[in-house]
């Protein structure tokens, strides 16, 4: 089942966060499957799937992201696996860094941890454009404006991913 219609939600990029959480409670409590014991098997079988879809589907809706990229992967556009070719050049020096530091070579260290604050900063500044674009997108349904999301989408996991890689290296505890 499509994770809005299960929640009574209308399809956009653009969710308040609390209206998602009550609606998640309230159908949550109407499929319970303890109100379903005395049910036949197919009823309760019915209530502990929409138990599950209604999880799924609140975890990745009350995420930006996740309900971007679910939203995107709707509407027929898939992220690329590619790294955006702005980023190559820093992709190809991090890279260098990384395996100077596998090798023992600690005076790339500072250079890594610059990275990793630039690369945080990049984050950063994704997100918080994403909300605009969010915005736009869901007032105008304009396909140039989803396009600008997926390419946003695509370059925010792939620093994700990069971030990622320098903290594994750096021994940075993950965030929660």
């Amino acid at each position: 089942m499509e994770y809005y219609r299960a929640l009574g939600l209308e399809p956009k990029l653009s969710l308040d966060p609390e209206d998602l959480k009550q609606r998640f409670y309230a159908h949550s409590r109407l499929w319970h499957p303890d109100r379903f014991i005395r049910a036949d098997p197919v009823e309760r079988e019915r209530a502990l799937d929409m138990t599950a879809v209604l999880n799924d589907a609140f975890r990745t809706l009350r995420d930006p992201v996740t309900r971007a990229e679910y939203f995107l992967k709707r509407n027929g556009r898939e992220l690329s696996k590619e790294p955006p070719p702005e980023l190559l050049e820093e992709v190809f020096d991090l890279n260098l860094m990384l395996e100077e530091l596998r090798a023992g070579e600690a005076s790339v260290r500072p250079d890594l941890e610059a990275a990793r604050q630039r690369f945080l900063g990049m984050l950063e500044e994704i997100d918080a454009s994403q909300q605009e674009r969010f915005a736009a997108y869901d007032f105008s349904q304009d396909p140039v404006i989803l396009e600008e999301i997926r390419a946003a989408l695509n370059r925010r996991k792939y620093v994700a991913n990069l971030v990622r890689d320098v903290d594994k290296q750096l021994n940075v505890p993950l965030a929660d």
